[in-house]
């Protein structure tokens, strides 16, 4: 589960990681008192887990009271990436010398975690990683060992980060481990012109295993499991569907074909937009409530349906799609590949339905390109 970035500020502190003071409102009125209460200026951020909030405009600078409760009314309401902004977060304004980058994330690949960390921090991170891979350090830590002061002094000198920031390298992975956590990142961690060491802005996101242990983010603020609108109308329906920040749609039965055909996508050079895995049903009834969901995201351009026939035959399949078109209006692309039992009749049903938006591929491969460069031509 991901925290609100007022949640995980709340864990830095809790943890001896300094903070700048933060209010949290959900309305203009509070905003302006809120401002008061931190000297006036204030920085109006949006609530929302998702990345990408400053250049959506949910992050502004208020420069007195009236200006804050102006700013919070803009950004309240807004949706980012899907995102309503329920509430906004007034954070005193503090005077930046250099940002930094630190995270801590799971590496399953190799059975231990990643300390991440830059020099070059702040919100252009994903930039400076993607073009200068070696501005960004990534240093292996061993579970059983841990961070401890020697480690955070190696991680601080290998990123280039100042002396005085290995403090909070200790600090955030004890946040890890403390706190049940999959992922811990300040960015940016600044130093600022007094020469403190503070944490901007925090993601942390939790293992959803240890939830028993973390009654204190139970309650409605943290709107539940599926805080994406889309991935609560697929849980209403009963779908296996979470959301990913792509333009391919993706609906496969079984979750290996649908992770593997997600790798396959990557690998045509498009980003999946979604993790649907119809499982062993393919009704029409499954395949309207998918496609519906799957449509409904306006960063979709196209849609692959991945299917390998087994218990569930392809021409069940096909039958699905062809009675799912009849309340469930196509407005993107479709490849549809069938493989496996009844693939056959299964293609024959989809030609004899003759859809113009509808495309057949015999192969994964085949069919992940071609919705690749379906959605790059919309």
């Amino acid at each position: 589960m991901d925290l609100y970035e007022h949640q995980a500020r709340q864990l830095f502190a809790e943890h001896g990681i300094a903070v700048p003071r933060a209010e949290v409102v959900d309305n203009a009125a509070a905003a302006r008192r809120a401002a008061l209460r931190l000297g006036g200026r204030a920085v109006v951020k949006a609530q929302v887990r998702t990345g990408g909030r400053g250049k959506a405009g949910g992050v502004k600078m208020a420069a007195g009271p009236a200006a804050a409760a102006l700013t919070a009314r803009q950004i309240l309401g807004m949706e980012i990436k899907g995102h309503i902004v329920r509430t906004v977060m007034l954070a005193e304004p503090v005077d930046i010398e250099a940002e930094f980058y630190v995270s801590y994330v799971l590496d399953r690949a190799s059975g231990t975690f990643l300390a991440v960390a830059s020099a070059q921090g702040g919100m252009d991170i994903e930039e400076v990683a993607a073009t200068r891979p070696d501005a960004v350090a990534r240093i292996p830590v061993d579970p059983a060992e841990g961070v401890t002061d020697d480690k955070a002094r190696e991680i601080a000198e290998v990123a280039g980060l100042p002396p005085e920031a290995a403090p909070v390298l200790s600090r955030l992975w004890q946040v890890l481990t403390r706190e049940d956590a999959l992922l811990v990142e300040v960015n940016p961690l600044v130093r600022t012109t007094d020469g403190e060491i503070l944490a901007l802005d925090g993601k942390v996101t939790l293992d959803d295993n240890a939830a028993f242990r973390r009654s204190r983010w139970g309650g409605a603020e943290t709107a539940g499991p599926h805080d994406d609108p889309l991935e609560s109308e697929a849980a209403a329906k009963g779908l296996n569907y979470v959301k990913l920040d792509g333009e391919v749609g993706i609906i496969g039965n079984g979750a290996g074909l649908v992770m593997s055909t997600l790798d396959v996508v990557a690998g045509c050079g498009a980003r999946p937009a979604n993790f649907l895995d119809i499982g062993g049903g393919a009704s029409a009834r499954i395949m309207a409530d998918g496609l519906s969901v799957i449509l409904s995201d306006p960063e979709v351009k196209a849609v692959l349906v991945n299917v390998f026939g087994g218990i569930t035959a392809c021409d069940a399949v096909a039958d699905g799609i062809v009675q799912a078109l009849e309340t469930v209006r196509l407005t993107k692309p479709l490849v549809v590949r069938l493989d496996g039992n009844n693939a056959a009749r299964g293609r024959s049903i989809l030609d004899s339905r003759a859809h113009p938006l509808i495309q057949q591929a015999t192969t994964m491969d085949d069919a992940a390109r071609r919705a690749a460069r379906l959605a790059d031509a919309a």
